[in-house]
Formats: C-alpha cells, sequence, structure tokens
C-alpha cells in the first residue's frame, strides 16, 4: 500500500512538474540564446560605464563597469564550456571565482586609494549611468530567471547578474547620497560594498566548482 502511494506521488509530481532537476547543464539552445544577448548588454555597458566612471571621477562607476567587462568575459567562458565534461565546466566555474575574487580586492585597493585624494564625483553622471546600468542587469536578470538553476557554470552566470543588479541599486543610492552631502564618502563606500559583494559571490561559485570538481573525480 505504502509502495503505491510514494508510486502515485512521484507520478503527480512529475506531471505537476515539482520535480525539476536542479543540474541543468546548459544544453539548451534557449539558453545559449540568452547568454548571448547577456554578454552583448555587459560588453556595452563596460565602455559606457567606465567612460562615464572617468568623466564623473566616480569609484563606484568604475567599480561598476569592472563587474560588467568581469561578466562578458566569464559568461563568454560559460558559453564556451556548455556541453563539456563536468570537470572541465567545473573548472571554468573555479577560474570565474578565482576572477571574481580577485576583481574584489583591487576595487578595495583602489578605493583606498581614493580615500587619500578624494574628490567630489558628479552626481548627475553617476545617477543617469547607474540607472542605466540598473535597467540593463534588470533586463539580464529577467532574461536569466528561468535559468538560475543548475550546475556551477549555469548558477554563477545567475549569480552575477543577481548581485549586479543590487550593486546598480547601491550605485543610484551613492548618488543621491553624493547629491544630498556634498561628500565622496558615498561613493567610497558603495564601491567597498561592491568589492566585497565580488568577494563572496566568487566564494559561493567555488564552493559549489570544488563540491561538483570532487564529484566527478571520485564518479
Amino acid at each position: 500500500m505504502k509502495q503505491k502511494k510514494m508510486i502515485a506521488t512521484n507520478q503527480n509530481e512529475s506531471e505537476c512538474g515539482c520535480r525539476q532537476n536542479p543540474k541543468f547543464d546548459g544544453m539548451d539552445l534557449r539558453y545559449r540564446r540568452v547568454l548571448w544577448l547577456v554578454i552583448a548588454i555587459n560588453a556595452a555597458m563596460f565602455f559606457i560605464e567606465m567612460l562615464a566612471g572617468r568623466l564623473a571621477g566616480s569609484e563606484a562607476l568604475k567599480a561598476d563597469a569592472l563587474d560588467f567587462l568581469g561578466d562578458t568575459l566569464t559568461y563568454g567562458v560559460s558559453l564556451f564550456v556548455i556541453g563539456m565534461s563536468l570537470k572541465t565546466r567545473a573548472i571554468a566555474a573555479l577560474l570565474k571565482g578565482g576572477s571574481l575574487f580577485f576583481m574584489g580586492i583591487f576595487i578595495l585597493g583602489s578605493t583606498a586609494y581614493s580615500v587619500l585624494i578624494l574628490g567630489l564625483p558628479s552626481a548627475k553622471i553617476m545617477g543617469w549611468i547607474g540607472f542605466l546600468a540598473l535597467t540593463a542587469n534588470l533586463t539580464s536578470v529577467l532574461l536569466l530567471l528561468k535559468y538560475k538553476d543548475g550546475d556551477a557554470n549555469v548558477r554563477s552566470v545567475w549569480i552575477c547578474s543577481r548581485n549586479d543588479a543590487i550593486g546598480n541599486i547601491a550605485v543610484v543610492g551613492a548618488a543621491m547620497a553624493v547629491w544630498g552631502t556634498t561628500t565622496a564618502w558615498p561613493d567610497l563606500v558603495v564601491a567597498a560594498i561592491l568589492a566585497s559583494l565580488f568577494i563572496n559571490s566568487s566564494w559561493q561559485i567555488l564552493k559549489l566548482a570544488l563540491n561538483e570538481y570532487e564529484t566527478d573525480k571520485s564518479a
């Protein structure tokens, strides 16, 4: 009787789609197209935001621009390794996690340098570009929402995009704070927060990738 109930439950879960495979590996043409579109969005925003960061003298914008560059490169790697072995995809995720970590360290150093040579960033440019970057990242998040669960390679793409949207909200908030306080400190604080976010994301990706790498070795 218990076996019949279990079989019936499994059938019902299968029919309603309650059980979904959490290890989606990216082998879907629609996912590849979405990834290409997200790569194009991130590449365009890197150039726009880096130029704006220099014009505005904003460390937060420069930090976010580097994040767009990192995402462009790592998403390209994600696209390249789709369909390869679990070990190869795990190694790719390890490289992405490592690059995020070093990017976070670089931003922390850049922010510390700016604290010593303070200049008031342009709140107007920060606000407009921050809003544009937020729009770009929210678009990427919505495109990737369907594919947020998967292996370390797929998961890393979602984590980066989600954190980018959070970071852009912080940049817009920093622009408002710079305008309200007429000091550069809100910009520097947000840059430091973004750096911490990168380091935290790198830890999540590295932990998942290491687990998959060890799983492949023991298989």
